[in-house]
């Protein structure tokens, strides 16, 4: 079996799923997003989970040394710049360095078959590197809470450490979402922690990433009042407020 179909309440479920059939690590995978996942009509009607096409790499015989052909740098440089959206590699003598093309010439070929032209700017950081995506009509790029946009950098992960050889950590953004959902998440954390106070009931946020999940108790880890913790399993997993 080289190829399976795989279905999930969320991408990277359906992505687990497949690669749990064909008993397989990522890096062993091509991964083809067939069906975004959706809630329908007040999350009941004409819902649909997520689908995912994984197909296995063909194995790459090893290609003597003599046999590659030498060609001139100038060309080597713009036919790698054409094919990942016009950013040019850095040190190809670093596996890294791959890592950071490939999963921009990802997310542009992404967007577009969704039908829109971005350009992405790799902005180096300390934990991880920020994808900056641009371009008109990014709405559909980032979906509904970011949804779109989480499911898009859990795939460009996948890409760029199948070119590297140390662990790469990216982070995708488009205008400037992830500060807005920052700030979102952060006044709804300080408004919730009131209430806990007010009432003295605990509060169960709605299934949240990793990410967004950390925002919340980062938040209120001061807190005098209250503690956070979470519950539940992926992708349901949820925050919980309490009194101390």
């Amino acid at each position: 079996m080289n190829k399976v179909v795989a279905t999930g309440k969320t991408i990277e479920e359906a992505v687990k799923r497949g690669l749990a059939e064909l008993a397989v690590s990522e890096d062993k995978v091509t991964i083809n997003v067939l069906e975004q996942p959706s809630k329908g009509f007040l999350g009941l009607i004409g819902a649909k989970d997520a689908k995912v096409e994984l197909a296995l790499l063909p194995e790459r015989a090893p290609v003597p040394a003599a046999s590659a052909p030498s060609l001139p740098q100038q060309n080597e440089t713009e036919t790698r710049e054409e094919a990942t959206g016009g950013v040019a590699r850095q040190d190809s003598g670093n596996p890294e360095n791959e890592a950071y093309p490939e999963a921009v010439r990802f997310i542009v070929d992404v967007a577009a078959t969704m039908g829109l032209e971005v350009q992405v700017e790799v902005v180096p950081g300390k934990d991880a590197d920020l994808l900056q995506i641009s371009g008109p009509d990014l709405g559909q790029l980032i979906g509904r809470r970011g949804q779109t946009l989480d499911a898009l950098q859990y795939l460009a992960n996948i890409v760029a450490n199948r070119y590297s050889d140390s662990y790469v950590r990216l982070i995708l953004d488009a205008e400037n979402f992830r500060d807005r959902r920052k700030k979102t998440l952060e006044d709804l954390a300080d408004r919730l922690a009131g209430r806990v106070v007010r009432t003295r009931k605990e509060v169960v946020l709605e299934p949240m990433s990793p990410q967004e999940r950390k925002i919340i108790h980062s938040r209120l880890q001061d807190h005098r009042q209250v503690n956070t913790f979470s519950k539940g399993e992926e992708p349901n997993r949820r925050v919980v407020i309490t009194l101390k």
